[in-house]
């Protein structure tokens, strides 16, 4: 499946990820969404931090290679080329929530990322108006989940100590028109 995957184009404006065997495809983002991703970014020191959007990650042991919107690791970590960037350079992903993928988002991605050994998952909620924080990832496969969970609502700081940072979420945008769900 990795292998078929790894050829696949999916159509201008689709976002393809493979997740636990089962290609995940959702449309583009909205503008709530593109810009809490670039307001993340803009927040991240770019030395000794390198934030990349849309990097496709290698999971060994999974038939996953995810794509969160936020990808952090180290700059001397950042290989040269490569389609996967493999999980353990990573210190922290990031996921902006919208309605076709809070599930994806709080419930199939969480344990990939955890069986991935990412020191941090970062759930950014417009619908809920919140983060989660998910970090110290523990167990192997679809057993792996994060034993720590911290969640922050729009407009007070979140310290991210992977990073050494402290992010301010008062200028994330929230969404309107859409069902509120049950989830973290």
């Amino acid at each position: 499946m990795a292998k078929y995957f790894g050829e696949f184009v999916p159509p201008e404006g689709v976002k393809a990820e493979l997740l636990r065997g089962v290609i995940v495809m959702t449309i583009g983002s909205g503008i709530v969404h593109n810009r809490i991703v670039a307001k993340v970014q803009d927040r991240i020191p770019r030395q000794p931090w390198a934030p990349l959007q849309r990097q496709g990650i290698e999971i060994l042991g999974e038939v996953s290679e995810p794509v969160p919107d936020l990808v952090v690791l180290a700059h001397d970590h950042l290989p040269d080329s490569g389609r996967l960037l493999p999980s353990g350079l990573i210190t922290m992903v990031v996921e902006v929530v919208s309605e076709p993928s809070v599930h994806y988002d709080y419930v199939v991605k969480r344990p990939v990322y955890a069986a991935g050994k990412i020191p941090a998952y970062l759930v950014i909620d417009p619908i809920m108006d919140h983060c989660v924080l998910l970090t110290k990832p523990t167990g192997q496969g679809e057993e792996a989940d994060y034993r720590r969970r911290e969640i922050v609502e729009f407009g007070d700081p979140l310290p991210l100590d992977d990073l050494g940072i402290e992010l301010g979420t008062d200028e994330f945008g929230t969404s309107s028109g859409v069902r509120r769900h049950r989830h973290p």
